[in-house]
């Protein structure tokens, strides 16, 4: 896998999916007033997130030819 996600999109991707992995185990404990579908759907985003900041490689950017990292960056 080529690397495609830099340093700042790394830690949005970190926070984004850490605030939404809370929110799923929130909405799963009853301590948020949200649909029961709002739980499972907030943990695949929170996993993607955190998945894509671990590897440091996104999918969709790989699709749409796509780098956040300066190193991969073309002239």
């Amino acid at each position: 896998m080529d690397i495609n996600v830099g340093a700042t999109d790394k830690s949005v991707r970190t926070t984004v999916g850490a605030v939404a992995g809370v929110l799923s185990l929130a909405v799963l404990a009853g301590q948020l007033a949200a649909p029961a579908l709002a739980s499972p759907v907030l943990g695949v985003v929170a996993l993607i997130m955190l998945g894509t900041a671990a590897t440091r490689s996104c999918p969709v950017y790989s699709v749409l030819g796509m780098s956040t990292c300066p190193r991969n960056a073309g002239p």
